[in-house]
């Protein structure tokens, strides 16, 4: 695990050392640079597989012809390396997964990717054709950027190590913002810069001669259904789990489980412990505040697995102190706040292990949020009349807006603010901030005419293509998987445990997991108002029976009730009058009254109001305004 950076063209070594040092925190164990005349490698490591010196990287073949930096774990590199020994051709002079994949790539080319099982983002230059290759993991879990100007490509984990290159221009992308402004991301392929991009997962880019040759997909999610029973699955999903989870247990350094006493993290756990010979560690964190606490389930759960469990209790002025610090290392807006929880989190597990195993990826894989059985009405509202629900509306606002965690105002006025768009943009508006219809009341005009991509909500179209004949909960599933799953869930996770230099791998992603799930038929993962149905089922006598059946909850804070005192006075700062008005983005008064109405307690603004701060704050982490 670790940080990469580099370019082919122009740069030097003092570029390429300020570009990887940006981002030092990802690998604070060996920082290595390299530039060959105009090919410029470098790595920030964290140790975790073959602790010696000789896996540090750049990494070359012996006779010079290639070079590799690379950000990840494979897992199934054991069995690849047999493999490649048993040609002859090869002599390993570590025991790192590194110089595995640098000979898979040699041996087997581009189809080497059918070979191995890792999350990745890695770089490969042939000295000899004189070709980049870039390429990102199957479902992206490790983040890749890249740009090309006059000629030169240049490329890294972060946007902020990119940024140190003289030539990287810094434009605002006023599509990428209309975007974030719904999302509370930028979407992949784009980022908040009109000229970098963000390498899709599964993808891989061939650069030579100043410019992209090729850019293509080497693997996709197949939704072509099996014959199997549903108890044949159960028992399948189980052995993989079981696999997935055991082959994450390889470090060379002390691994721990996040532990959040949800269904999730509750499964990793109990495989994690089955696998073990001795007691894992697991981790998690409570809150003071009560509707958002649920540290008496991850303790409920550690004691029945009997893992050596640490819990930390965080109060709110912990939370609020480390807000400024978490926002200053943001390098794109990113308006999830359970970046902050999960940020501490993963300060507080980094004391004891460097690598945890998280239950990511489940919710999207088996339809686990509420939004799936949401998805039910939504059809019934759809057909009703405009009329009735026009009445529906105005009754829901009359319900007093409340603090707390998932209420039933919030959840209510979400659900309504799908009603009226196509189908397939449904669970991005319930899910993010800024409806198509209020950014037309937040842009200047001076704004608008300068958005190219409409409700910007394109990126599900973009998705959606490469799927035309599954059904149209695969096409949700599949929404998910290259929306709210990428560029959110695993960016969060991706950030929040780099920042305290803590690997985290998760098993719910795991290529045989995705496969096998993508391949089953829908009412095995979601049937009525049960959700995660499959995996209930094989954990069913595995953990504690109120662990697998309670309701989802969300990893939050109370923003609400701190906007309105804690957190006022960032607020006032980050959306001041004056500040609004010298950008010209967004219209004052309508800013003035979000938060007027957020603060008298009339409206529950928390979304649309952190995401203009969070955006605000960017600004200035890169403007200095």
């Amino acid at each position: 695990m670790c940080g990469i950076a580099g370019f082919i063209g122009k740069g030097d070594e003092a570029v390429l050392r300020n570009m990887i040092n940006s981002i030092k925190y990802r690998g604070p164990d060996f920082q290595g640079v390299s530039v060959i005349e105009n090919v410029g490698l470098a790595q920030a490591r964290l140790s975790i597989i073959d602790l010696s010196s000789g896996a540090n990287q750049p990494f070359f073949t012996p006779d010079g012809n290639f070079g590799m930096v690379f950000n990840g774990e494979i897992y199934n590199y054991l069995s690849l390396k047999e493999e490649l020994l048993k040609t002859g051709k090869y002599t390993f002079q570590t025991h790192s997964d590194t110089e595995v994949l640098l000979y898979a790539y040699i041996e087997y080319g581009l189809n080497f990717f059918s070979k191995i099982n890792g999350m990745f983002a890695l770089a490969i230059y042939d000295y000899r054709k004189k070709e980049l290759m870039l390429a990102r993991d199957r479902m992206g879990k490790k983040p890749l950027y890249y740009t090309v100007v006059v000629g030169t490509i240049i490329f890294a984990s972060e946007l902020k190590a990119l940024l140190q290159h003289p030539l990287v221009n810094k434009d605002v992308n006023l599509d990428a913002l209309n975007e974030y402004l719904t999302f509370e991301y930028v979407p992949t392929p784009h980022t908040i810069f009109k000229s970098i991009f963000k390498l899709e997962a599964s993808k891989y880019l061939l650069f030579k001669d100043g410019k992209i040759v090729k850019k293509d997909a080497y693997w996709k999610v197949n939704f072509q259904k099996q014959n199997i029973s549903f108890g044949e699955a159960v028992e399948k999903l189980d052995n993989l789990l079981n696999e997935a989870v055991k082959c994450r247990l390889m470090s060379d350094v002390p691994l721990g489980v996040f532990l959040s006493g949800g269904l999730d993290s509750s499964t990793v756990a109990y495989y994690a412990q089955k696998n073990s010979s001795q007691k894992i560690k697991t981790f998690s964190v409570g809150f003071d505040e009560k509707s958002y606490d649920e540290s008496s389930y991850a303790n409920l759960v550690a004691k029945h697995l009997g893992t050596e469990h640490y819990q930390q209790t965080l109060t709110s002025k912990q939370c609020l102190e480390l807000i400024p610090e978490v926002l200053g290392k943001l390098d794109e807006p990113f308006a999830d706040p359970s970046i902050i929880p999960t940020y501490l989190l993963s300060k507080f597990t980094r004391e004891k292990v460097t690598v945890a195993l998280g239950g990511d990826g489940s919710d999207e894989l088996m339809a686990g949020y509420p939004t799936f059985i949401s998805e039910k009405y939504a059809t019934l509202l759809r057909g009703l009349p405009k009329g009735i629900v026009s009445m529906i509306r105005g009754l829901s606002g009359i319900l007093p807006a409340t603090d707390k965690n998932i209420s039933l105002d919030f959840k209510i006025k979400q659900f309504l603010k799908g009603y009226g768009y196509s189908q397939q943009y449904t669970h991005t508006l319930w899910l993010g901030s800024f409806t198509p219809q209020l950014k037309g009341k937040l842009f200047t005009q001076s704004a608008k005419v300068r958005i190219t991509n409409g409700h910007g909500m394109g990126a599900i179209d973009y998705y959606l293509q490469d799927i035309p004949t599954a059904s149209e909960y695969d096409k949700l599933l599949y929404s998910y998987y290259k929306t709210y799953l990428l560029d959110d869930i695993l960016v969060k996770v991706d950030r929040a445990s780099m920042y305290n230099s803590l690997e985290v791998r998760a098993p719910f992603l795991d290529t045989n997991v995705v496969e096998f799930l993508s391949s089953l038929p829908t009412d095995y993962k979601i049937k009525g108002n049960i959700t995660k149905r499959i995996l209930k089922q094989v954990m069913e006598y595995k953990i504690p029976s109120e662990i697998i059946h309670r309701p989802k909850k969300g990893f939050g804070i109370p923003l609400s009730a701190w906007l309105r005192t804690d957190l006022k006075p960032l607020c006032e700062s980050l959306l001041s009058d004056e500040t609004i008005s010298r950008q010209g983005l967004f219209d004052l008064n309508f800013v003035k009254s979000l938060k007027e109405n957020h603060y008298s307690g009339k409206a529950n603004n928390r979304k649309l109001l952190w995401n203009l701060m969070i955006f605000q704050q960017w600004y200035r982490n890169i403007y200095g305004e």
